[in-house]
């Protein structure tokens, strides 16, 4: 593990509703990714650290040009000590990881759920309790379903992501789990439907992104499941309807 660039600090702007007084530092799984790279570009617009856990060395250079601090660290190989050293006076942990549309099975379990379980583990550990999931719409489909033999590799990703909400379901921590819809590379809508079930569809990463950040936010979503589809309302006003509901 090692620090593989730079943050650029930009002018402390004022805090937003609901949030505490003074900077975040949060980490972020899977920090090259597409939603990572929006989450982490939003913290930094407003003087907040944000750092990002990547196991290729050559995409540091994309991470610090947006203020966001990369960090070597590859979830599935390293320790939890490791992790647990990096994540040391976090304010909170994002898992926005994923294995990939090209990966195969396996990788689902190795990055959707086991490098999840590290991430969760390396916390408890630092002693950051503050823990977003971003999962995915269609979980609870394989739930009380036996796996088969021939599972396809979607299903097995299903599993992956489901069984990484359960896992911190039995913790402690303040965890918010989120499940986006189809997600397209569309700009920011700023407005979107956050409820315990929406129907299919999709929504820009940009706009999830945006969501995560509300929730970071927002200590009272702790112990939510929230799913994220394209909507009306703009997402702070979606975040306070998801919280007065539940």
């Amino acid at each position: 593990m090692g620090d593989a660039g730079g943050l650029i600090r930009p002018r402390r702007q004022s805090p937003a509703p609901g949030r505490n007084v003074g900077a975040m530092r949060i980490v972020i799984a899977g920090g090259h990714g597409k939603i990572a790279l929006l989450l982490g570009r939003l913290l930094t617009e407003r003087a907040d650290s944000a750092v990002g856990l990547i196991r290729n060395p050559a995409q540091s250079t994309d991470l610090s040009a947006l203020g966001i601090e990369p960090v070597l660290l590859d979830l599935e190989t390293a320790a939890v000590e490791a992790a647990a050293k990096v994540l040391a006076g976090a304010d909170a942990a994002v898992f926005a990881a994923g294995a990939g549309p090209n990966s195969g099975a396996a990788r689902k379990e190795t990055v959707d759920l086991a490098a999840s379980v590290l991430l969760a583990d390396a916390c408890e550990q630092a002693g950051v309790s503050r823990f977003v999931q971003i999962s995915s719409i269609g979980v609870e489909s394989v739930r009380n379903v036996a796996p088969a033999p021939d599972d396809e590799v979607f299903t097995v990703y299903l599993r992956a992501k489901l069984a990484a909400e359960d896992d911190l379901r039995r913790r402690s921590l303040a965890w918010t789990v989120l499940r986006p819809v189809g997600l397209t590379d569309e700009p920011a809508t700023g407005r979107v439907l956050l409820a315990p079930s929406v129907e299919r569809g999709t929504v820009p990463r940009a706009d999830v992104a945006a969501v995560v950040l509300g929730l970071l936010d927002e200590p009272r979503s702790a112990g939510l499941v929230l799913e994220l589809l394209t909507g009306e309302v703009p997402v702070t006003d979606a975040i306070a309807a998801a919280l007065a509901s539940n």
